[in-house]
C-alpha cells in the first residue's frame, strides 16, 4: 500500500508510530485502494473541521467522546460544499483547465518510488494553462490563521504579513516593490514569517501542502521532466474569515456570491515559496520515514509537540501507549495558567509534556521549592491533605451583586465551516436551541416551572424566532445574565443583534447585563478590585477542590456541589448536540421526535446545573 500524504504526515509524527501501525515493506507494495485513499483522506477532513470550529471555544465544544463516524458523517457534506466552492472560485481566479472535483478518484493523481517506497496524493484543485500549473490544496480552515500573522513599529498600527489582491494572498516580501519595512523591520517580518514553517502549529496546513510538492515533484523527477518544475506554483485554499453570506438561496440551496464588502468565501494563499523551503524537512522526514519502515522502533520516545496533545490532532496513541503513566487527576500538568512552566534549581525552565519525560508525573512530584505562586501552592495544599480551599468573603460579596432576577442562560449553536444563513461567516457559532432558567429571588427557582426552553424544530433559519422567544421571557432593563464562559453567550447575543436591527437595543441590553458563574467559583480581577479586596486575595482562587484537577469546566464544577449527572443522558454533550442537530434531515417523524426531546433535556440539565451550583456556593457561605 502506497503512503499517502495523509498518511506521510502522521507516520513521521515520531519515530515509534510505524512501529505502533505495524508497518512493513511487504505491506506498502500493494497498490491502495480507492476506499481506503477515501477514508484517510475523510479522516484527515474532520480533523481540519475539528480545529477550526473549536478554536478557541471551551467546555464541551473540546469534548471528543463521541464516535469519529458519527461526527464525519454529520459534517462531511459541509467539508465536500468547501471543496466545490473553492473549484468554483478557482476558476474565476486561474485560467486555463480546470481539474476538481467532489470524488476523490476524480481527482488529479501524482506518485512516485522513493527508495523502493511508493508515495502518492490527488491534488483538490488541478490548474493549468500552457507551461504553468497551479496545485490548490483546500483545507476547512479560515484565513485569520494566516492573516492574523500581523506587526508594526513600536505603537503604531499593525499590519499582516500578507497582502490581498484578487482574492489571492502573498507573502509581502515576496511582492516587487512592496515598501514593506514602512509597516514593519524586516526581523519582525522575518519572525512572523517564521512561524508558518512551524508544522506543528500555524505552518500545518502548509506541511500538508508541502508533502504534496514533494511527491509531485517526485513523479516529474521520475519522468525526467525537471524542467517544468519551476513552472508550479502551490496554494492553500481556505474560509475567508471575512465573507458575510447574504442569504440569497436558489433551488433550496446557499448561493455564495460576492459579498457587500467585495470578500469571497474561499480565498488562497500563494505558499510556493514557504513549501519549497518545506522541501529539505519534508526529505528528512521520509528518509526518517523509511528508516522506520525497514526497523521498526519499539523503544518509547520523549512526548513533545508531534504528541499534539489537547488539540483536535492530538495523537491516537498518546492515551492509550505513550502518555498512559500520565494521571488522570491531579498530574503535574494540572497547574493551572502555567505556560513558563516552574524554574528548576539550575536556572532552567521546565513544563509540560518535558515534566512527564523527567518522571514528574504527579501534581506532588514537582518540587516544592520550584511553586511560586499562590494559586499553585493552593492546588498543592489541597491535593496533599485533601481539603478544600475557599475565600468565603469574596465569594459572599460577589453573590450580593448579583441582581434579580437572574437568567441562567445556555445556547446550543452549530457552527457551520460554510454559512447556512444571512449575515453569518465561516464558522458562526448559530443558535438552534437555548435553555433559561429564571431565578426570581434567591434560591427561588424550579426546575420546570421556571425554565424556558426553544428548540429549532428544523435546519431552517428560526434566530429570529429563537431571539423573539428570548426577549420575551427575559425584561432586559433588570437582572443578571449568568453563564458559565458568559463571553460565549454574550458573542451569540451580540451576533444576533447585528443581524436583527429591530432588536439590536434590547439585545445589547441583555449582553450588558452579563456575569459568568466562573466569576465566583474560580475569579475576576477587575470584580473584586471594585468591592475593594487586597491584591493577594485578588490574585487567588476563591475556591479549589482537588477533584477539580486544575479545570474550572461545567463537567468538573458540576459534580462537587451537585449530585446532577450527564452520564444517563441520551445526549451528554456539546458535540453531540450538534451530530444531533445536523442529522435531523435524516431521521424519521418518530426519531426527530425522541432526538429533539434529547436536546431539550441536556440543555436545560446545564441551565439547571449552574443553578444548583449557585445555591450550593450561597450554602457553602452562608
Amino acid at each position: 500500500m502506497a503512503i499517502t500524504k495523509t498518511k506521510f504526515v502522521e507516520y513521521t509524527r515520531c519515530d515509534r508510530y510505524v512501529f505502533l501501525e505495524d508497518i512493513r515493506r511487504e505491506f506498502l507494495q500493494n497498490p491502495i485502494s480507492y476506499q481506503e485513499y477515501k477514508e484517510q483522506e475523510e479522516a484527515m477532513q474532520l480533523q481540519e473541521i475539528r480545529d477550526a470550529m473549536f478554536e478557541g471555544s471551551t467546555g464541551d465544544y473540546q469534548d471528543k467522546t463521541v464516535q469519529e463516524n458519527a461526527q464525519l458523517k454529520a459534517m462531511n457534506p459541509y467539508y465536500k460544499r468547501v471543496e466545490i466552492e473553492a473549484g468554483r472560485l478557482a476558476s474565476k481566479i486561474f485560467p486555463g483547465d480546470i481539474i476538481y472535483a467532489e470524488k476523490t478518484n476524480d481527482q488529479k493523481c501524482f506518485s512516485f518510488c522513493y527508495k523502493e517506497i511508493p508515495f502518492l496524493c490527488y491534488v483538490d484543485i488541478y490548474n493549468e494553462k500552457g507551461e504553468n500549473v497551479n496545485i490548490i490544496e483546500v483545507k476547512a480552515t479560515t484565513s485569520k490563521k494566516y492573516t492574523e500573522l500581523t506587526g508594526g513599529y513600536y505603537k503604531s498600527q499593525k499590519y499582516s504579513i500578507f497582502s490581498c489582491e484578487n482574492n489571492i494572498h502573498r507573502l509581502k516580501g515576496e511582492i516587487a516593490g512592496y515598501p514593506l519595512t514602512e509597516e514593519m523591520d524586516l526581523k519582525t517580518y522575518e519572525t512572523l514569517k517564521k512561524k508558518l514553517l512551524d508544522r506543528y502549529g500555524i505552518g500545518s496546513y502548509i506541511y500538508d501542502l508541502a508533502v504534496q510538492r514533494f511527491i509531485l515533484e517526485g513523479q516529474y523527477k521520475e519522468q525526467k521532466k525537471e524542467e517544468e518544475l519551476q513552472h508550479i506554483h502551490y496554494y492553500l485554499g481556505v474560509l475567508n474569515a471575512d465573507y458575510v453570506y447574504d442569504g440569497l438561496m436558489e433551488n433550496g440551496r446557499e448561493v455564495y456570491q460576492t459579498d457587500a464588502r467585495g470578500n469571497e468565501l474561499i480565498t488562497f494563499f500563494d505558499m510556493t515559496e514557504i513549501t519549497r523551503k518545506y522541501q529539505f524537512q519534508v526529505k528528512l522526514d521520509a528518509e526518517r520515514l523509511i528508516k522506520n519502515i525497514e526497523e521498526p522502533n519499539i523503544r518509547e520516545v520523549p512526548l513533545g509537540v508531534s504528541c499534539g496533545f489537547k488539540k483536535q490532532t492530538q495523537c491516537k496513541y498518546f492515551t492509550p501507549v505513550c502518555g498512559h503513566k500520565i494521571p488522570e487527576k491531579n498530574s503535574s500538568l494540572s497547574y493551572v495558567n502555567n505556560p513558563s512552566g516552574f524554574c528548576m534549581e539550575n536556572g532552567k525552565r521546565i513544563k509540560g509534556l518535558e515534566l512527564i519525560n523527567a518522571g514528574y508525573l504527579h501534581m506532588l512530584d514537582v518540587p516544592e521549592a520550584w511553586i511560586t505562586k499562590d494559586n499553585h501552592f493552593i492546588q498543592r495544599e489541597c491535593v496533599k491533605t485533601h481539603t478544600l480551599f475557599m475565600q468565603k468573603e469574596k465569594i459572599r460579596k460577589a453573590i450580593e451583586t448579583l441582581e434579580y432576577p437572574i437568567y441562567h442562560l445556555d445556547f446550543e449553536t452549530f457552527p457551520s465551516p460554510v454559512p447556512r444563513f444571512r449575515g453569518e461567516r465561516p464558522y458562526t457559532q448559530s443558535p438552534f436551541e437555548f435553555s433559561l432558567h429564571i431565578e426570581r429571588a434567591p434560591g427561588v427557582c424550579d426546575k420546570e416551572k421556571d425554565n424556558i426552553i426553544f428548540l429549532a424544530k428544523t435546519t431552517n433559519d428560526e434566530r429570529k424566532e429563537l431571539v423573539e422567544c428570548l426577549l420575551e421571557h427575559v425584561d432586559v432593563n433588570k437582572g443578571t445574565l449568568l453563564a458559565q464562559n458568559v463571553s460565549f453567550e454574550k458573542g451569540r447575543i451580540k451576533e444576533l443583534a447585528s443581524i436583527y436591527p429591530e432588536y439590536h437595543d434590547d439585545l445589547m441590553k441583555l449582553y450588558h447585563r452579563g456575569f459568568d458563574l466562573l466569576w465566583i467559583v474560580n475569579n475576576h480581577k477587575e470584580l473584586y478590585e471594585k468591592l475593594g479586596f487586597s491584591k493577594k486575595e485578588i490574585d487567588t482562587f476563591n475556591f479549589y477542590d482537588e477533584r477539580l484537577s486544575g479545570s474550572f469546566s461545567i463537567k468538573k464544577t458540576l459534580p462537587i456541589f451537585s449530585e446532577l449527572t450527564y452520564a444517563n443522558l441520551d445526549v451528554k454533550n456539546g458535540t453531540e448536540a450538534i451530530i444531533e442537530y445536523a442529522n435531523y434531515n435524516s431521521m424519521t417523524k418518530e426519531e426527530l421526535l425522541k432526538t429533539q426531546e434529547a436536546l431539550r433535556i441536556y440543555c436545560q440539565q446545564d441551565t439547571w446545573a449552574m443553578v444548583e451550583i449557585l445555591n450550593a456556593l450561597r450554602k457553602l457561605v452562608s
